[in-house]
């Protein structure tokens, strides 16, 4: 029970400054969930937000369910996604109850800038994580290069590939590549014990 309530209240202060949601938040996850608690590292990490990325929902919470399932099982996830959901919701319910009434003031208007440049700096430093540690080889490089390509030239394309086929296609292409790994080392050291 007390593993359970450890993982509420952890995903619950993350609900709570989940300003900019999915690579925003990498940074935090990161200083709570690896350095902090230790309960998941770097790689693992990366590939809940892969994971989380081709799933429906926000990419945070989809990192909180996995988680708290790799900590304590369904009550775990459970667990974790509640807490997580708590903080986002209260939040959300109060903003929309008084927004409408001061959404026009200057001074809102002004924190609500300062709050998207705030959320930007957030990205960028967590692509340039996930860019140090992703993109390690030629290999990498050139599925970022083309993946990139896809994406940022769709409109060009006489048919817009979606988000999940490029993912999808890039952990083909990953597995693909392993493989032609695998049998090239095979070669190798069996030409070598010859």
């Amino acid at each position: 029970m007390n593993q359970l309530l450890d993982l509420y209240w952890t995903f619950a202060k993350i609900g709570c400054v989940t300003f900019g949601g999915g690579y925003a938040m990498l940074p935090i996850l990161e200083r709570e969930l690896v350095d902090k608690r230790q309960w998941t590292t770097m790689d693992e990490l990366r590939d809940y937000f892969s994971i989380g990325q081709c799933t429906p929902g926000i990419i945070a919470l989809n990192v909180s369910t996995f988680i708290g399932e790799k900590r304590n099982g369904v009550k775990g996830a459970l667990a974790a996604t509640t807490g997580f959901l708590l903080g986002p919701i209260i939040i959300i319910l109060i903003i929309a109850a008084f927004l409408t009434n001061f959404a026009q003031l200057e001074v809102i208007q002004h924190a609500f800038a300062g709050i998207r440049v705030c959320v930007c700096v957030l990205i960028v430093q967590a692509v340039l994580r996930l860019w140090k540690k992703s993109v390690v080889d030629p290999f990498t490089l050139a599925l970022y290069l083309c993946v990139f390509a896809l994406n940022a030239f769709s409109d060009l394309l006489p048919v817009k590939i979606p988000a999940a086929v490029l993912v999808l296609l890039s952990g083909a292409a990953g597995i693909l590549m392993s493989q032609f790994k695998n049998r090239r080392n095979l070669k190798t050291e069996g030409g070598k014990k010859a």
